[in-house]
């Protein structure tokens, strides 16, 4: 049974709001667009300001108030979210990736003595690999790069150490929620959760001129100008007399 089939059992109300639809919404006008872009990206941004920059639990921790790089995923998750690289698979687990690669390959770097000169080689690593590795993983999220990125350039990252990736995760969970709340007002977001559906594809017919179809051709012609016998006659021993 797939999602559609699962979701189609519960309440309207309650699908709606996990981007479930029993049939595609209608199209918004521009204006409607722009206005539940901003609103998304103004209150998500916010949230997340909120959650690091005034909760006493991160801010004894030295956690900045947001991670740069959430800047640009509002950019997806609030203004496209049709996007391919705007879906939950792709928010989530690509920034999660690219911190962890991009912390544990500035982790080897500090291993060096030349570190601090070496830290723009540790950056530009970082975000290479990530890329390949969303690429491989299918969770391509342009923005993810500099989450990869922010270990070897930016000190407040660096001092997180490995407390970074329970941010960028709990950050990205804070912006798919306020973009589940926001974007299903009027829109529909997300597409899909985890790998957009396939729809049936039809099995394809013999072409024309192929050589199933010409036997086949052949077949029924044969079938339709084959001579009917004609009685002469002199069957049974009925011989006509002159």
């Amino acid at each position: 049974m797939n999602e559609h089939s699962r979701l189609s059992r519960y309440p309207p109300w309650l699908t709606r709001w996990i981007g479930y639809r029993a049939s595609p919404p209608p199209k918004l006008p521009d204006y409607l667009v722009w206005f539940w872009s901003f609103i998304g990206a103004f209150c998500g941004l916010c949230v997340l300001q909120a959650v690091f920059g005034h909760a006493h639990y991160f801010i004894e921790r030295g956690t900045p108030s947001m991670i740069a790089s959430f800047g640009a995923s509002a950019v997806l998750c609030y203004g496209a979210i049709e996007a391919p690289l705007a879906q939950p698979r792709a928010l989530v687990f690509g920034h999660f990736i690219s911190a962890l690669l991009g912390l544990c390959i500035t982790k080897l770097f500090s291993l060096s003595p030349h570190f601090q000169s070496l830290r723009w080689l540790a950056a530009s690593l970082s975000t290479s690999v990530a890329i390949v590795a969303m690429q491989i993983t299918g969770t391509t999220h342009p923005p993810a790069g500099a989450t990869a990125l922010l270990p070897a350039l930016d000190d407040d990252i660096w001092a997180l150490s490995w407390y970074y990736l329970p941010v960028v995760l709990l950050s990205s969970m804070l912006v798919l929620a306020t973009a589940l709340l926001n974007n299903n007002i009027q829109r529909r977001y997300p597409l899909f959760w985890i790998a957009p559906a396939t729809p049936p594809v039809a099995k394809p017919s013999p072409a024309l001129g192929a050589p199933h179809a010409e036997q086949q051709t052949s077949d029924t012609a044969s079938s339709v100008t084959a001579p009917t016998p004609v009685p002469t006659g002199k069957e049974g021993g009925n011989d006509s007399m002159v």
